[in-house]
């Protein structure tokens, strides 16, 4: 769990592991034909893909094999994500804010399926990040980049050892004007890392730092799309972190056989965010001075008042297109507004033997570990005016309704969770390797209300997980492995205070409520060939085929409440991912080939009732009935990506980039009736130029066609929100568009 991997060794190497594991350099990540980690994996990983579902370049979902790795706390986090050994996945909802990494230190970085040994979330795989430190990277850089669309980016990184020692340094700074309306983001990022070695150990003390505002205005409904694709539905969507971590590792030899690692990490997130929607809010049936919900249900204030009906001079009430309801009344909105304070703390050592068995090569690792998080979370949602951009029109009144259905919140968790892990492979033979290991979990989230004692909970889980494989090489450029594991995550405080459908929470990390939840175990089983053929001094071929099938019980989801904008969390049964993966890997003198396909089966195992009150095609009752066989929403089923380069001269490289990706079912139609998503084909290009030894040019064209397309959709209430552009709207699906043709400029100084 420390290492990228759980081995490590001279004779064993990756072709020794049982899964389709990817690996990308520090090269990967900073070539000009992507912009940084997510971007890197997705065009180097075929089974990766990202989505925009916030609309900001630096707060995607990334989905592999069908799970997700997300900030967003309302989506079912499926990956464990790690940075230089220590858990990043946040204690409190298992969310990963990307943001937070900074790409220009990235050493290596390590994709795995799912394996026990990374412990809880690893349900679809395990994400390593390992970052530079002065002994791996030497020099000096300087970077300063623009974009067409309003982007400027600087950025510097330092590295130098001396003798025994060494220090590296980086820092990044970006504004992204965003090229939606009321969309701009600014990031700042500091790293830096002193280390000491000698023969026998190795030790590090790293400081990672972060402050950055991001706004990213979700998805626009199709026909405010069609009239302008820059526009956004409601406003503002707006999410500020500070991050600070410290994180101190260890390396040890104690023998030629036997060594010791060990990581501990403290940091601490402050994160506040804003978000602007449409509130299904308007006179009372009975008393159309004061507000009701959907007609009843009188919206009260936080001393019990009623609120009263304030916009009766909307300008709303001078559009001759707006009569009825909204002359009447006027449109109002919904500001939520959340705090999120977390410390996040940890531990892990293991122990690794190199040997032999029996006179077998073999390699036996044991260790364990401790992650914990103390979160103080507090929201409230206030009710104000709709302007006629649909943004949010304050001051706004703090709802307080006395069922609690929406109220203010303010609650402190904790999340303690610990782990002992076992992993050996045995090369019986030079050709044939076994894997055998297993992790056993214990997870305790305890939740105290600061208000009252609603949110109160102690909640306890545990499991072993094991896994078992292996591998054989037929011939020196053919290997066939198989494996099988088993992996499961708790669910997390977010969760557990957000899962009762009689007191919905927002969508943007609300939490009231506290009944229990089952934890999500994950059984995967995948069998694949791989091989490797050279010719020449310039030439070769790395090639990829394999299957893979994961099956999980008590799935998590949010699921939409039959109040406008919130929902709850709920076990979901039985869903299945399955799929086949392929790719290849061609070099050949200047020229390198990749091409990689993935196709991907997911979908539900058991029948469900859920509520999509916005959907079309639910019932009266806003329900919808998913059937066994019924594809999950999100999940294209086919991918496709291929990157080509070509030295054109020592000083000149050339690249160009291709990714399809076939159509989605929306957010809400987990019952596949409405339309999924078009499918999209992109095209990227980019050139490097060394005007001298130290002096680099690089230019980056991303959606050269500017190609319309989207990579999230969901369904929202555009009947009952009047939009100027598009008089009359009713269509409610609602999509997240990606960016036009952009053009980025930049210049590399090494020193």
């Amino acid at each position: 769990m420390i290492a990228a991997t759980p081995m490590a060794g001279a004779w064993l190497d990756r072709d020794r592991i049982p899964a389709n594991t990817e690996a990308l350099s520090a090269q990967d990540v900073a070539n000009g034909a992507e912009a940084g980690l997510l971007d890197a994996l997705d065009l180097n990983v075929g089974g990766l893909g990202l989505d925009h579902a916030q609309g900001n370049p630096f707060q995607p979902n990334l989905v592999y094999r069908g799970f997700e790795a997300s900030p967003l706390a309302g989506d079912a986090q499926g990956l464990a994500v790690y940075v230089d050994g220590g858990r990043f996945n946040l204690p409190f909802g298992d969310t990963v804010n990307w943001d937070l990494i900074p790409d220009d230190a990235i050493d290596t970085v390590t994709l795995q399926p799912s394996n026990p040994v990374f412990g809880l979330n690893a349900l679809g795989g395990a994400l390593s990040v390992r970052l530079k430190t002065g002994f791996s990277y030497q020099g000096a850089e300087l970077e300063l980049a623009g974009g067409t669309l309003g982007s400027i980016s600087r950025s510097f990184q330092y590295g130098a050892q001396s003798g025994r020692y060494a220090l590296y340094v980086a820092g990044r700074g970006v504004h992204d004007h965003g090229w939606r309306d009321h969309s701009p983001s600014d990031l700042r990022q500091l790293y830096a890392d002193l280390g000491r070695k000698n023969d026998r150990a190795e030790l590090h003390l790293g400081v990672l730092g972060a402050d950055n505002r991001l706004v990213g205005n979700g998805t626009s409904p199709v026909e405010l799309l069609a009239a302008r694709r820059a526009a956004v539905f409601t406003y503002p969507d707006e999410t500020r972190n500070r991050f600070g971590r410290a994180s101190l590792s260890a390396t040890y030899a104690l023998s030629e056989a036997v060594s010791i690692q060990a990581v501990g990490y403290f940091g601490h997130l402050r994160q506040r965010t804003r978000n602007g929607d449409a509130a299904d809010a308007g006179p009372c049936d009975n008393d159309r001075t004061v507000l009701c919900l959907e007609g009843d249900g009188m919206l009260t204030d936080t001393r019990g008042a009623p609120i009263p009906n304030w916009l009766t001079d909307s300008p709303y009430a001078r559009l001759p297109d707006f009569a009825g309801e909204f002359a009447d009344g006027g449109p109002y909105a919904q500001l939520n507004r959340t705090s999120t304070d977390t410390d996040m703390f940890g531990i892990s050592a293991q122990a690794t033997w190199t040997g032999r068995v029996l006179g077998m090569k073999n390699q036996f690792v044991a260790g364990a570990s401790y992650d914990g998080g103390r979160t103080g979370f507090a929201a409230r949602s206030e009710i104000g005016g709709l302007g006629l951009d649909r943004g949010f029109v304050g001051p706004g009144i703090v709802i307080d309704l006395a069922d609690g259905a929406i109220a203010p919140v303010s609650v402190r968790s904790s999340a303690d969770y610990s782990g002992v892990f076992v992993h050996d492979t045995l090369a019986v033979t030079d050709s044939l390797s076994i894997s055998l290991g297993g992790r056993f979990n214990r997870a305790a989230v305890d939740l105290e209300d600061r208000l009252g004692t609603a949110l109160d909970g102690r909640h306890r889980y545990q499991r072993f997980n094991p896994q078992a494989g292996a591998t054989y090489r037929v011939a020196p450029s053919l290997t066939v492995y198989v494996g099988y594991s088993e992996a499961s995550r708790a669910p997390t405080p977010a969760e557990l205070s957000c899962a009762d459908p009689g007191a919905p929470c927002s969508l943007t990390n609300f939490f009231v409520g506290d009944p229990p939840l089952q934890q999500v175990t994950a059984r995967t089983v995948e069998a694949g060939l791989r091989g490797r053929v050279r010719w020449a001094a310039s030439g070769s071929l790395a090639w990829r085929l394999g299957v893979f099938s994961t099956t999980t019980r008590n799935d998590i989801a949010l699921v939409a409440s039959d109040v406008q904008g919130r929902g709850y969390f709920r076990n979901v049964g039985r869903t299945r991912r399955q799929g086949l993966e392929a790719g290849a890997d061609v070099t050949a003198g200047r020229l390198r080939l990749s091409i990689d396909y993935a196709y991907l089966d997911a979908a539900h195992r058991e029948p469900l009732t859920l509520s999509s009150p916005d959907n079309p095609f639910a019932d009266g009752d806003g329900l919808i009935f998913v059937k066994p066989g019924d594809s999950l929403p999100g999940i294209p089923r086919h991918r496709l990506k291929a990157r080509l380069e070509y030295d054109v001269t020592e000083r000149l490289r050339l690249g160009l980039t291709a990714r399809f990706a076939s159509g989605q079912y929306l957010v809400g139609d987990e019952a596949n009736q409405a339309p999924r998503t078009a499918a999209y084909a992109v095209i990227g290009a980019s050139a490097n130029y060394r005007l001298s030894d130290r002096l680099e040019l690089f230019v980056r064209a991303d959606n050269l066609l500017d190609s319309h397309y989207e990579t999230f959709g969901t369904f929202s209430p555009t009947a009952d929100v009047p939009i100027v552009q598009v008089p009359g709207a009713s269509d409610p699906r609602s999509l997240s568009p990606a960016p036009p043709f952009a053009a980025h400029v930049g210049i590399r100084l090494t020193l």
